[in-house]
């Protein structure tokens, strides 16, 4: 039996129908784990030891009902807990960077899944820029001018922000469309981070599909059909879940980045593919986990927990 942490937002707020992270807790409370659950701001590094203020808790599906809490108690994370979830939805800002570098600290003597170290060097769109020739044509810059020309070249592109997640800020320009310098102009006002564009894929009105990788391992996916004339197809934002085959192209990427994966800890990964290409490795707190269990009666969590505990066990020996 393992002791384990969940650094995420607040439970009491999920979806116990849709949200990955409630259904890793009740697989591991079902397999004997005891969980606690704690928001990364109570994090506390003090003379070299990592803390955090955590409410033991127990789950059950049945909304508004399906968390009992026990007294809070403060866990140093390095001696009472064996496995700390780091589940925290993005913005990946400088408090989620922060928290990986505090996680970092108690890692891998507690195991922290996803390694914290490689979470914080593997923003979700610039990982998948390592792997050539499996996405499609792709800029990341800041500069305008670098956007424009390739708007300019590749006419019909998508954009969105760098660390922007769950669809959000995701722009469709077709070649004639005259408002790429005044987004970059926004963008700009908001933020420093750089850009990301990409030429359209047309196959995204087919559905954008979410594969969970364990350990570098394809397990099964999901598809994520946009809502019709919409770009996005990220469940959050209006798209819909339907069950899909993987396909020889779909293991095809898989098998080039499993590898990768699997040497840096990333052991619960979630990867968008469009048509033939890859366009995002996610590391941070993938979901699709529930559908997919609803579509085709596979557990992905209970693969994490099964490579969780031989972890901790080649770690004991």
């Amino acid at each position: 039996m393992l002791k384990v942490a969940i650094q995420m937002d607040p439970i009491e707020a999920v979806n116990v129908e849709s949200d990955t992270t409630f259904l890793m807790a009740l697989t591991g409370q079902a397999r004997g784990h005891s969980l606690w659950v704690y928001d990364f701001r109570t994090l506390a590094l003090e003379d070299g030891r990592l803390f955090c203020r955590a409410r033991p808790v127990s789950v059950r599906r049945e909304q508004g009902k399906h968390a009992d809490f026990g007294p809070e108690e403060r866990l140093d994370l390095a001696q009472d807990v064996d496995v700390v979830l780091m589940r925290q939805d993005p913005p990946f800002d400088m408090a989620y960077v922060t928290a990986t570098y505090l996680l970092e600290r108690v890692h891998p003597k507690t195991l922290v899944v996803n390694n914290p170290a490689e979470v914080r060097s593997a923003p979700e769109k610039l990982i998948a820029t390592l792997f050539p020739g499996l996405q499609p044509p792709t800029l990341v810059t800041s500069d305008p001018q670098a956007l424009v020309d390739f708007h300019r070249r590749h006419g019909d592109v998508v954009l969105k922000p760098l660390h922007g997640a769950a669809g959000s800020g995701v722009v469709r320009l077709k070649a004639d469309d005259p408002n790429l310098e005044a987004l970059i102009e926004i963008h700009a006002a908001a933020s420093r981070d750089p850009l990301v564009i990409q030429k359209f894929i047309p196959a995204v009105s087919a559905g954008d599909k979410r594969i969970i990788l364990v350990d570098g391992e394809p397990v099964g996916a999901i598809n994520r059909i946009p809502a019709k004339d919409q770009v996005r197809s990220n469940l959050r934002v209006g798209g819909t879940a339907a069950p899909v085959e993987l396909t020889p192209r779909d293991l095809e990427i898989c098998a080039a980045i499993g590898p990768f994966l699997k040497e840096r800890g990333l052991i619960f990964v979630g990867i968008d593919v469009i048509g033939d290409y890859l366009t995002e490795i996610n590391v941070t707190s993938p979901t699709g986990a529930q559908q997919l269990l609803k579509f085709a009666g596979i557990d992905a969590t209970e693969r994490m927990w099964e490579v969780i505990e031989a972890k901790r066990v080649a770690a004991a020996l």
